[in-house]
């Protein structure tokens, strides 16, 4: 059942880059980062309401409880504006492997913080992985998009590594607390760490490019808390393993890579297909040795 789960959540997360990538088109980052954090607020915060009906303030009623959800919301947040500036300037095709290189990251991490031992097929994957990093930055260089020139592919691998990070702490929280509690709150303390970033940087540092609403901007919000709804649930059930569900998620790459290329018609589709079918064999490596 994790497993059906994470797939609905691939799938999920394919279509929110999408959403991400319509919305950002010549469009306030900051300002649509905000409203994304808003619509998923406003979806969950049904979650709240009830439990705060019932006299239950969420997560265990301490505040220790809730300093976990609030370091996990600002984690996602950093990973977030950071994957938002990419995704406006680098190609479909291009941010999207980058990010599908998360599942290598959460097994190095997993390898320096927990200890961990990786087995010949976990290695083969993470070796693929970092080849296919080194790859598309060379294709992306075609592009003018290089390790070596580009500050927008250094931000995708950051929101990448922070994603990693908030991947490892899922795990730790799924442990703890109710799925559905953490998504509600986390999403709540998002919103409130937007509102005052967007308030400080109008004043200090104001934009020169507009908000444009377009309706595909609360449909990111909706794949998404759909998408984490569906994760959470799978790190929940009893077996889960997190390095598996991360590298299922990141299928979702093939989503937003056909959408660049039938779509949006990006450019060296033979060398980033080359690439991509590097990293899914990778990943495939992953999910062999972690079974």
């Amino acid at each position: 059942m994790w497993v059906l789960l994470a797939t609905v959540s691939a799938l999920c997360l394919g279509f929110y880059d999408v959403m991400k990538k319509l919305s950002l088109d010549r469009n306030n980052i900051l300002g649509v980062l905000f409203l994304n954090t808003f619509f998923s607020a406003l979806l969950m915060a049904p979650v709240i309401v009830a439990g705060i009906m019932h006299g239950n303030w969420g997560l265990g009623n301490t505040l220790q409880g809730h300093g976990f959800i609030l370091l996990k919301s600002a984690i996602v947040l950093g990973s977030w504006g950071l994957g938002y500036a990419s995704i406006k300037h680098l190609p479909l095709t291009i941010a999207g492997p980058v990010n599908a290189s998360r599942p290598v990251l959460v097994l190095v991490g997993a390898l320096l913080l927990f200890g961990e031992r990786l087995n010949l097929w976990q290695w083969a994957g993470v070796m693929l992985g970092f080849w296919s990093l080194f790859f598309i930055s060379k294709v992306g260089g075609k592009e003018g998009f290089s390790l070596r020139s580009s500050r927008w592919v250094w931000m995708a691998i950051g929101a990448t590594a922070l994603g990693a990070v908030s991947a490892l702490y899922d795990k730790f929280l799924m442990k703890r607390f109710e799925p559905l509690e953490v998504q509600a709150w986390y999403s709540l303390y998002q919103l409130v760490i937007m509102g005052l970033t967007l308030s400080i940087m109008m004043r200090v540092v104001p934009s020169s490019t507009p908000l444009r609403w377009r309706w595909t901007i609360p449909l990111i919000s909706v794949f998404l808390t759909v998408a984490d709804i569906a994760y959470f649930y799978s790190l929940s059930l009893e077996g889960s393993m997190i390095a598996v569900v991360s590298m299922i998620r990141r299928g979702s790459v093939i989503v937003s890579f056909f959408y660049g290329f039938l779509v949006l018609h990006e450019q060296n589709i033979r060398l980033k297909l080359f690439d991509l079918s590097i990293l899914l064999i990778g990943l495939a490596c992953l999910v062999i040795g972690s079974m």
